[in-house]
């Protein structure tokens, strides 16, 4: 299946679980557990950056009108998108994975501790921004850090869930001609 088809779909399912499953469970009118942005995450290594950009403001802004936000998960999207390819640099070795394997997996990334690392700190990055656009405002700092870790902490979860029970199929390419 070519990488845009196998997008495609990705884009289509995350959307609806999204809208459809997580957004309908609310956990003390606290925590919404969120899954969408992993989409973002497995984007492909050699995508152009702007195109990652402009792909996660469609996927997060395709979220907010069904939510009817004005644009927060977009923006999240945006950033994380933006921040990822620094991450991925910190977190690969220098003799390139990201020019062997297609995506940001457990086997490309060289194993479950840098691949999580990776997802925890982008999951924290989305989540602290989505929440401060929502607040606008820290009013209660307590309940803003407590709502950033429980919300990190469940989607991290899932995404765990995710990785383990949709193992997905990673190609070895070479280098060579």
């Amino acid at each position: 299946m070519s990488t845009v088809v196998k997008n495609i779909i990705r884009f289509m399912l995350f959307i609806l679980v999204q809208v459809f499953v997580l957004d309908k469970i609310h956990l003390h009118q606290m925590v919404t557990p969120y899954l969408y942005f992993l989409f973002v995450l497995w984007l492909p290594f050699n995508m152009n950056r702007s195109w990652q950009l402009i792909i996660a403001f469609v996927f997060g802004f395709t979220l907010d009108s069904f939510n009817r936000n004005p644009g927060f998960h977009a923006a999240a999207c945006v950033l994380i998108a933006y921040l990822k390819p620094h991450l991925v640099n910190l977190l690969i070795p220098q003799e390139g994975a990201d020019d062997n394997y297609e995506e940001p997996s457990i086997k490309s990334m060289g194993g479950f501790l840098p691949y999580f690392i990776y997802v925890a700190v982008l999951t924290i990055i989305h989540h602290t921004w989505l929440f401060l656009l929502q607040a606008w405002q820290f009013g209660n700092i307590w309940y803003f850090l407590v709502k950033i870790i429980v919300s990190t902490a469940i989607s991290l979860l899932l995404i765990i869930i995710t990785e383990l029970l949709f193992v997905r199929k990673q190609k070895f390419r070479t280098n060579t001609v």
